[in-house]
């Protein structure tokens, strides 16, 4: 099965527990509940400030990363979400 990762933020989606809701109570599958609830984002961010957020979540998962190299691989993966994909703020 193929890993999927939340479109705002990267997180790995391991369970339906982590899947964000719409409107309606129905699940989207493209988000974590973190990034998006109720229908909509539940921060509004650029790409790079996503990106600082989740490095302390990254070096937390990643101990021997350093905080260049995280930040390096998130602007390189990030562009290719959903939320930041052909974006002024994935540029």
């Amino acid at each position: 099965m193929e890993q999927k990762f939340c479109q705002s933020c990267g997180m790995p989606l391991t369970d339906e527990g982590v899947y964000a809701t719409e409107k309606d109570g129905s699940r989207n599958t493209d988000y974590c509940i973190y990034c998006y609830k109720d229908g909509g984002f539940t921060g509004e961010m650029t790409m790079e400030e996503m990106i600082e957020f989740c490095i302390p979540f990254t070096l937390e998962a990643d101990p021997e990363k350093t905080r260049e190299e995280a930040r390096a691989e998130m602007q390189q993966f990030f562009p290719r979400l959903k939320r930041w994909a052909g974006s002024s703020a994935a540029k």
